[in-house]
């Protein structure tokens, strides 16, 4: 399976991929190529979506395509990328030292099931994809790896605070609970096993508190307070 380099994102198979565009013309027509591009994958799939079918929903010229892109592929990791950089940044502080750990905790989780939700369509086209292709069998786990890697620095904050047990590996237990966010969100918003967004906020934030020790510590702190 291709690893790709930390220092560039370059493939390691040696895949080429065409450098971003220096105007901003040239980033608009490109931007516009990779909307285009997540409508007709969500509207015809990956497998039957064609570079044509992207131009015409784009308005731009069959030729220009290749301008900005060297292949379907490149494109749809185009597409991903976006959707990473919206799942893995949502508009949730870090726990500061006044911040209720609970709260943070369960905000964070709404806000990557309610991008899940929005994304889901894509999300299932990647497993698919994955499955079939093993350039996005590792873009799916470098996906997975940077949010396990989030989690476990805020695991490792709450611990050096004195809210969470300390006793706990910070980056397993950033896999597994990370891992169990992700899958509950597979399955209610692709496989159709749906639950209200509140029960499973207020349910996966608790497994998440019990399992880092987090009510016990906040409140022996509240009480020494």
């Amino acid at each position: 399976m291709a690893r790709t380099s930390p220092a560039d994102g370059t493939p390691a198979d040696g895949t080429t991929t065409r450098e971003p565009p220096r105007t901003a013309r040239g980033a608009r027509t490109r931007a516009r190529l990779v909307t285009a591009a997540r409508r007709v994958f969500e509207r015809d799939g990956y497998l039957d979506a064609r570079l044509a079918d992207i131009t015409t929903e784009a308005g731009t010229a069959a030729g220009s395509f290749y301008t900005y892109f060297t292949s379907k592929e490149e494109i749809f990791a185009a597409v991903l990328e976006e959707v990473k950089e919206e799942m893995l940044h949502p508009h949730v502080r870090d726990v500061s030292r006044t911040d209720d750990p609970v709260a943070v905790i369960a905000a964070g989780n709404r806000a990557y099931l309610e991008s899940y939700a929005r994304n889901a369509q894509l999300m299932r086209l990647l497993e698919q994809v994955a499955a079939i292709d093993d350039r996005f069998a590792d873009m799916r786990w470098q996906r997975g790896r940077a949010f396990t890697e989030r989690n476990a620095r805020s695991i490792r904050a709450l611990q050096e605070r004195g809210l969470a047990d300390p006793e706990v590996d910070a980056d397993l237990a950033a896999t597994a609970l990370s891992m169990m966010v992700s899958r509950t969100a597979y399955n209610t918003y692709v496989l159709g096993d749906a639950r209200d967004l509140d029960t499973l906020t207020a349910t996966l934030t608790r497994l998440w508190v019990n399992a880092l020790g987090i009510p016990e510590r906040v409140s022996a702190a509240r009480s020494r307070a």
